[in-house]
């Protein structure tokens, strides 16, 4: 309180006009420094969560016009985020591991299949399937022997009966060698009941992008413009010819441990490649065109409703940063404006999430 003493003490003190105004002036530049000080105290290392990087707001252009850009990540809009905390690394096995024995969670794979609401889901007349594919479970990734066309993904992913984030490769496939890999086969409610529980929520595809971007301006990775294919290594994707044969120039098939490679100037590791990551938004093929006609969007939080029109009865959810399966022939899903999508109630081997926190005042 003693300094709000001294200004209301100078307040009384000031005689001329003279003295008023530089008196209110500096009154504000006290004000300023004292609100800054306060800021500053508030985000010091000792108050930022554990594992979780300050992330300041700013304003940006979200999206691209590149050449390697698709329809939907066009047109590129003006955003202003506010300032956030995100946690480091994408949640790992030992992480949802905790969640689980705390709070008895059952993820999405483990249950059986709703027939009734995976219909309302999926165009009218559509057959059922036989009861096995009901059954818990998961896609896993299936690597061809050979070269296949790149337009039917279901060439390369196999539903597996009792596939879940416990058993990631299928269900004779366990987790106790890969604890600090990320969690898998995590459904966009599995990620957001960990949220909760952590106390935490999903990104917005504003913050993702901006958080990935990393201090750069129209970049193209969260490292910069330099390709993804240049050693040394800066991410874990598929090097050589998807989907029969990965090099594996970067150490790993599959997933990699959180944190291999290198981070983005905020210190986020794995925005580019590893697994893809949720986010809060409804995925709508025309909602940045809806954005760019409003000016500048402030903290968006996506549009109301999902629509995409190759599924068009599907409740979508966005996905952000690639996987260990993303190579420039098909995907490119990790280029920081990539945009991706997937219902809300599916988990995939190659899916997971990391979770931000407000800055409370």
């Amino acid at each position: 309180m003693e300094v709000w003493s001294k200004i209301i003490n100078l307040c009384i003190n000031l005689k001329s006009n003279f003295k008023y105004y530089a008196g209110i002036g500096l009154l504000l530049i006290i004000f300023a420094l004292y609100k800054f000080e306060i800021f500053e105290n508030r985000l010091a290392p000792q108050n930022i969560p554990n594992n979780m990087v300050l992330i300041p707001g700013g304003e940006y252009l979200m999206g691209s016009d590149k050449s390697e850009s698709y329809t939907n990540e066009k047109p590129v809009h003006r955003v202003v985020v506010s300032s956030f905390f995100m946690d480091k690394y994408e949640v790992t096995n030992q992480q949802f591991l905790q969640f689980v024995n705390e709070t008895g969670y059952t993820t999405t794979a483990e249950k059986k299949i709703n027939w009734d609401e995976m219909m309302s889901q999926l165009r009218p007349g559509t057959s059922r399937p036989p009861d096995s594919l009901l059954e818990p479970g998961s896609l896993i990734f299936k690597a061809s022997s050979y070269p296949i066309p790149l337009n039917d993904e279901s060439s390369w992913w196999e539903w597996e009966k009792g596939a879940s984030w416990k058993h990631p490769s299928g269900k004779n496939s366990l987790i106790n060698e890969i604890m600090d890999h990320p969690v898998v086969h995590i459904s966009w409610d599995d990620a957001v009941a960990y949220a909760q529980w952590a106390g935490k929520r999903l990104p917005t595809e504003a913050e993702w992008e901006w958080a990935a971007r990393g201090k750069k301006t129209d970049a193209i990775y969260p490292w910069g413009n330099e390709s993804i294919n240049e050693t040394p290594m800066k991410a874990n994707f598929w090097q050589g010819h998807f989907p029969y044969k990965n090099t594996k120039q970067d150490g790993y098939h599959l997933t990699a441990p959180v944190g291999s490679f290198i981070s983005n100037e905020y210190g986020l590791f794995d925005m580019s490649g590893n697994v893809w990551e949720w986010c809060s938004d409804f995925y709508h093929i025309n909602s940045y065109s809806y954005d760019k006609e409003k000016g500048i969007c402030i903290n968006p939080k996506g549009p109301k409703t999902s629509y995409d029109p190759s599924e068009p009865f599907a409740i979508k959810k966005i996905l952000r940063g690639g996987s260990f399966l993303c190579n420039d022939s098909y995907c490119s899903g990790y280029r920081v404006s990539r945009r991706m999508s997937s219902s809300k109630d599916t988990g995939l081997m190659h899916t997971g999430f990391r979770c931000v926190k407000d800055i409370r005042g």
